[in-house]
């Protein structure tokens, strides 16, 4: 049988585009400590200067240990921008990430809205690019920095819930029984 003759066409090889699963995420409130939350990474509401502080900041650094402040030296020499984020190790969390992120200092001056949301969805890129499933993240600028309550479950879950990502499992954390009910008032659900 004769063989088919060759194509005067030259071949093309087209890559493929990659996928990825994007899917609606579940978006829970959860009352509790976000330092023993067992998920993939924990949201750091963190300094600029990325050394540590008070609030969600000092209590991650505590609980994560002192590889958790090497890493942010190593990573973050110059510091984090308010509303940028980026990633280190856990340290000694149950977690495998921490996502620090620089909240806007309501207190101070700073109260562009677009900086608090941007917190949110820089986090939730920074999760998509180490392959994040679940996330917990704090208030972000609710606590010492004096971000309005209201408005800051607002800017969370507007940004959680209007964002596409590949995170599947997203926890607001509430550290007090009252703020866990607005949370959970706000996401139309008792939380859990």
């Amino acid at each position: 049988m004769p063989r088919p003759a060759a194509s005067p066409l030259p071949l093309f090889r087209v890559p493929l585009p990659t996928t990825r699963l994007v899917s609606m995420p579940t978006l829970t409130a959860v009352y509790g400590d976000i330092t023993r939350q067992d998920v993939d990474a924990v949201v750091n509401a963190a300094n600029r200067r990325m050394r540590g502080g008070g609030g969600v900041d000092g209590a991650i650094h505590r609980a994560g240990g002192p590889a958790v402040l090497a890493d942010c030296i190593e990573r973050f020499p110059h510091g984090l921008a308010t509303g940028d984020a980026g990633w280190t190790t856990a340290g000694a969390l149950p977690a495998t990430w921490v996502i620090h992120t620089v909240g806007p200092n309501f207190s101070a001056g700073e109260r562009d809205r677009s900086l608090l949301e941007s917190c949110y969805r820089r986090s939730l890129e920074v999760a998509d690019e180490l392959g994040v499933r679940s996330i917990a993240f704090p208030l972000i600028s609710a606590g010492i920095y004096s971000w309005p309550l209201d408005d800051a479950i607002g800017a969370a879950v507007d940004v959680l819930r209007g964002t596409e990502t590949g995170v599947g499992d997203i926890r607001i954390v509430a550290f007090s029984p009252s703020t866990f009910e607005r949370v959970a008032s706000r996401l139309g659900h008792s939380g859990r």
